[in-house]
């Protein structure tokens, strides 16, 4: 057990994503109930149906689950109300994941509240305003990993890099994790834990779209690419997706009219429509239809290694015996650092 793994009561030093339009309630507490940090996706959810969502998780699971929430994408007001509502409603042993750095109220609800907060960060600057933000954990985003991208370094730079500067920090590692041999890797180099994203896409609980699921199994990693194509509702951002139509068509030619914002799906929540643009930043769901072979698909290179639609338990369970085997045999062994004191490590380093 790694010090990632004991501060969040986890029995794989392992957390899942918590991916819009993928980490739905089944997804989360099925990765739960196997020992890791199954995470649901609150993304641009009003608060209401946040609440709901979290119940059924908790009813579902009695070990430790995460909410995701991503306040550059829904926005730090929007941000602040879904924690608000959901805040009460988790168990103790629950945490919040921020994807990217959250302000200080929304830092400071979840802290209140009394749950590790994890932030998942692309530099060394946000490594260091996150930890002054009250972050118990810290996740590092390389450029390998699929979605919105929050940096521009390899994962392992970006590891060396901020371990170098945070020492005692509790880092996890997010970008080319898919095996229990990528995850005894990145503890060996340093990391307390990792978060995997497109490992669960193709999970049989995960609520991605059926071809989403196909297309991730049968990707290979240059099979993916970083563009900065789909960016209604999420601008200014760059994102690595599967290649599909529309990536095609801007590669071929970089001075291509960009077709028409039009609609070309629709998706289905709560018994109610809403049209998506193309070009829209949202990922296909169970309840999309239209023209998906044209929506963002998020995937990272890891993909290579994902070659299955499976249960979470199953995914869970031979990555945990992977990372067992892995570590047997591993050597040098990971040099244990010391425990940071209770409630000093933001003061460390503010």
């Amino acid at each position: 057990m790694t010090q990632l793994a004991a501060r969040l009561g986890l029995e794989l030093p392992l957390l899942q994503a918590g991916m819009g339009a993928v980490a739905g309630p089944g997804l989360c507490a099925a990765v739960s109930r196997a020992g890791a940090g199954g995470t649901l996706a609150l993304y641009k959810e009003p608060p209401a149906r946040a609440v709901r969502l979290v119940r059924e998780v908790a009813a579902a699971t009695g070990r430790p689950f995460g909410v995701n929430v991503v306040p550059e994408a829904a926005g730090p007001a929007a941000c602040l109300d879904q924690l608000r509502a959901v805040l009460p409603e988790l168990p103790r042993s629950a945490f919040v994941t921020s994807f990217g750095l959250p302000d200080a109220d929304a830092a400071g609800a979840v802290r209140a509240a009394g749950h590790p907060l994890v932030v998942q960060v692309g530099t060394v600057a946000d490594a260091g305003s996150a930890l002054g933000l009250g972050a118990a954990v810290l996740v590092l985003q390389g450029t390998e990993a699929g979605g919105h991208l929050l940096g521009r370094l390899p994962v392992d730079s970006l590891l060396a890099d901020v371990r170098a500067r945070y020492p005692y920090a509790l880092l996890a590692v997010a970008g080319g994790i898919a095996t229990g041999r990528d995850l005894a890797g990145a503890v060996a180099r340093g990391a307390d834990g990792a978060m995997a994203g497109t490992l669960f896409v193709p999970a049989e609980e995960s609520i991605a779209h059926p071809e989403f699921k196909r297309r991730v199994v049968e990707a290979v990693a240059d099979d993916t690419l970083v563009t900065s194509l789909f960016d209604i509702g999420w601008p200014h951002r760059p994102h690595r997706v599967l290649r599909n139509p529309l990536t095609a068509a801007t590669t071929a030619a970089a001075t291509a009219k960009r077709a028409p914002a039009t609609f070309i799906a629709t998706t289905r929540v709560d018994g109610r429509e809403h049209p998506v643009p193309r070009y829209s930043a949202a990922a296909p769901g169970a309840g999309t239809t239209g023209r998906i072979e044209e929506m963002a698909m998020y995937c990272g290179r890891s993909c290579t290694r994902v070659t299955a639609r499976l249960p979470a338990a199953v995914i869970v369970a031979r990555l945990g015996r992977e990372y067992e085997s892995a570590r047997g045999n591993s050597s040098p062994r990971p040099t244990p650092r010391p425990t940071p004191r209770p409630n000093r490590l933001q003061e460390r380093y503010r």
